[in-house]
């Protein structure tokens, strides 16, 4: 199966199911001599790690210890590919059986059936949000590239949760609640909103925005590989993420060109797919867990619907474990631009 890898240049693949023994990842294009923190490493995967129902996750108890199989040494890395593994140890696929010849609404399971005849319903597979675990481990490796050339900082926040907006962003909110809103009243707003999802045996989506600084300006390649474009695909390639924007987004429809032109951070720190030394700022609507009690009406492998209702330990609401995954993915694609920057710079000089 295609579409494994994300990058050119800072390139990572990921590998494994749900409910298989293991998943991971490899990062080729790390440069040699950066010092890797498998603490940190470490750090970014509990952000990310089931297990808080405060926060609406799942129950599923995973440790998600990382592994490092090859590329470092002596606590730095060699400039070889960096492999990764998380070994899963809390699979229930027993709570899967039932749904082996049916498609769960709002899943991917159709689409993987009508394209390969085949699929993993224990689940999802690969189109289970726990591949992320992977993409966190590499946007950490992609964060300590970044750390060791620039003073970039990546935030994220969970901005709004089933309908309620945080009103003010405090930085220094985001991580002393479950929710990780940067507003401390929203963020019991939204608790209270999770419970209601979890009493109806629904579940609620929400949106997260995330700001980058300390992006030099020059990052970024016209065309095809402008840097909101690389952002729209790794961000898009999140199960979960229906909807993307940069600065003002489809507010800038709405507006006038002068207007747009001056408004401070309209542009979100990127103009013609180049960064503009400006704060980066862009935010991915997730949508609601497909994942819930209620019976619901589904197609079977026979052609006839089916009532069911789906069983298993599943989030409420994933909005707050999406937060590290959006981190993750902006580090990856800040990687990618630094490495094409530097390969510029040094074609340009010695031309």
């Amino acid at each position: 199966m295609s579409g494994n890898t994300f990058g050119a240049l800072f390139k990572v693949t990921t590998f494994g199911e749900s409910h298989g023994p293991a998943i991971g990842a490899v990062v080729d294009g790390m440069p040699a001599g950066v010092e890797i923190d498998l603490e940190f490493i470490q750090s970014e995967l509990d952000r990310r790690r089931p297990g808080n129902k405060a926060a609406g996750s799942t129950l599923r108890k995973e440790s998600d210890t990382v592994e490092i199989l090859s590329g470092v040494f002596e606590g730095k890395s060699t400039g070889t590919s960096i492999g990764m593994l998380i070994r899963n140890s809390d699979q229930h696929s027993k709570d899967y059986s039932e749904l082996q010849n049916l498609f769960r609404p709002g899943h991917a399971d159709w689409g993987f059936h009508a394209k390969y005849g085949f699929r993993d319903y224990r689940g999802g597979g690969r189109s289970s949000g726990r591949e992320t675990a992977c993409r966190v481990a590499a946007g950490a490796l992609a964060k300590l590239m970044l750390k060791s050339i620039s003073e970039i900082k990546i935030t994220a926040y969970a901005l709004e949760i089933g309908g309620v907006r945080a009103e003010k962003i405090a930085f220094d909110e985001i991580e002393k609640n479950p929710l990780r809103a940067p507003d401390s009243q929203a963020a019991e707003k939204m608790a209270a909103r999770i419970e209601e999802c979890r009493n109806d045996l629904e579940s609620c989506g929400g949106i997260v925005e995330c700001r980058i600084s300390g992006v030099p300006a020059g990052w970024g390649d016209p065309v095809f590989d402008k840097m909101d474009a690389l952002l729209a695909h790794a961000i898009f390639s999140i199960g979960a993420v229906k909807g993307f924007t940069v600065g003002d987004g489809f507010d800038a429809a709405r507006s006038v060109g002068s207007v747009n032109n001056s408004a401070p951070g309209a542009a979100g720190g990127i103009r013609g797919g180049i960064s503009d030394g400006n704060e980066i700022i862009f935010q991915a609507a997730v949508k609601p867990t497909p994942s819930i009690g209620k019976v619901q009406s589904m197609p079977g492998i026979d052609g006839q619907m089916h009532d069911f209702a789906i069983k298993g330990r599943h989030d409420v609401c994933i909005v707050p474990r999406v937060v590290p995954v959006i981190e993750a993915m902006a580090a990856i694609v800040l990687a990618e631009c630094a490495l094409a920057q530097r390969c510029a710079r040094i074609c340009s000089e010695n031309f």
